[in-house]
């Protein structure tokens, strides 16, 4: 029984200050100018997805042309993240971010123009989408090895946290936003604002007092250092092993996503505004989660965050495959919202925490690969079954393979517990493993 209190326990917020915790982040004043530049980016990006959509289906009235610019604006980070990553531990971070959010606002603002003028075509959108993808190849996994140079390594969790809070948070805002405006205007004004909400970003990152910038290291091959990420990651049990579970909660839990207007209409008889409400639902329990993970004070206990995110996740999605009433299907919609952030955020902080600073950003590319670049993949495999499963069998079958993927992480985790644990000593990272206490050996 103690032992059951003491697991509990480890998923609290492990501070006694919780709530003003949650905002210790933003005493950094780099961090601050990042976080409240993203805050008015990230609104504009989910204004622009919003736009994208509805213009295409406008033009188009394909629900095909729909995925393929969907998936063209998400698959070159699997192709191409793995040799754009190498730059990232090669040349200033900060740099790097100037240049993708440059490119960025140039193409929000070229889509806005050939939309405004009339001209726009969907060749038009195919090409800009997979330009976006492109760059965001490259600016995914620069953002994520961004990070620890802006706090403390041990606030690098809350500031994870809190730019999920503003990634879900956004989400919220943005739509509906986005929605006003196109009914009053166009889809172009939407991608206007975007453009213009990038300067956001970009006056943050030229305001910040960063140490000297990093050199390209001209010795060495590109190659050569790809093979030493790949080898690298290959070689740590933890990062291995958190990658591949991200992977499945990519591939089976977020094309949740991609499904639920098909089951809004078809399984819960709905229109838009049921979409909507469930979407927000979805938000509002992803929002909570971040502010969870915000609240915390440490690493210690992410692993179980994990394991227990990751199953109540599956546990959610076969729930969902059983419904065909709307209220309880948004009931259901609050803890996978809730779940599917606990544990893409709790992995994002914990290979963040265990990866060499000279090896961050080629890790972050391979986590770019796993959660943004799987997820397409995984929805047209997915959706090619769902004739033969059906859409409620192809969503318990999500449920299941996470189910599958949290039991087999849990029986990796002392392993990887044992592992991570060194490295935690080696970066002081944690006092209470530094000095041994023993309590700290049932945690990550």
């Amino acid at each position: 029984m103690n032992k059951v209190i003491q697991s509990l326990r480890e998923l609290l917020p492990d501070n006694g200050k919780a709530f003003s915790h949650i905002w210790i982040s933003l005493k950094n004043r780099n961090f601050r100018l990042y976080f409240t530049g993203m805050c008015i980016s990230l609104v504009g990006t989910w204004m622009q997805q919003i736009a994208m959509s509805w213009l295409v289906y406008r033009l188009t009235g394909s629900v095909f042309l729909l995925a393929i610019v969907t998936f063209l604006s998400q698959i070159p980070i699997l192709l191409a993240t793995p040799f754009l990553s190498v730059l990232v531990d090669r040349f200033d971070r900060q740099k790097i971010l100037l240049l993708t959010q440059s490119l960025s606002m140039i193409q929000a603002l070229l889509t806005a123009f050939l939309t405004l003028s009339g001209h726009v075509q969907v060749w038009h959108l195919l090409v800009l989408s997979l330009g976006i993808g492109c760059i965001n190849a490259l600016d995914n996994p620069t953002r994520q090895a961004f990070y620890p140079s802006l706090v403390a390594p041990e606030h690098l969790s809350n500031a994870i946290a809190l730019n999920s809070a503003v990634i879900n948070g956004s989400r919220l805002v943005g739509p509906a936003i986005g929605g006003v405006l196109i009914g009053i205007f166009n889809e172009g004004i939407c991608f206007l604002l975007n453009g213009l909400s990038y300067l956001g970003v970009i006056i943050a990152l030229l305001l910040m007092h960063l140490p000297t910038s990093r050199k390209c290291s001209a010795s060495r091959q590109l190659f050569s250092e790809l093979r030493e990420g790949f080898s690298y990651v290959c070689g740590s049990l933890p990062i291995r092993t958190l990658l591949l579970l991200m992977s499945v909660i990519s591939f089976f839990g977020l094309p949740l996503m991609t499904f639920i207007p098909a089951y809004v209409k078809d399984i819960l008889r709905g229109e838009s505004e049921m979409l909507g409400f469930l979407l927000s639902c979805i938000g509002i329990g992803s929002l909570l989660a971040a502010i969870y993970l915000a609240a915390r004070k440490s690493v210690l206990g992410l692993g179980k965050v994990v394991t227990v995110s990751t199953f109540l996740l599956g546990i959610s999605l076969v729930l969902l495959s059983t419904t065909g009433n709307y209220r309880i299907a948004a009931l259901i919609c609050l803890p996978a919202g809730f779940t599917m952030i606990g544990a893409i955020a709790a992995i994002n902080t914990l290979l963040q925490t265990l990866s060499d600073e000279d090896k961050r950003g080629r890790v972050m590319g391979y986590l770019a690969m796993a959660f943004t670049g799987i997820a397409p993949i995984g929805s047209l495999v997915l959706g090619s079954l769902e004739k033969q499963t059906g859409l409620p069998g192809l969503i318990r079958i999500s449920g299941i393979a996470c189910l599958l993927g949290s039991l087999l992480f849990e029986y990796y985790r002392p392993l990887v517990r044992r592992q991570a644990r060194r490295i935690y000593v080696q970066k002081g990272l944690i006092h209470e493993i530094a000095t041994g206490i023993d309590a700290a050996e049932r945690q990550i």
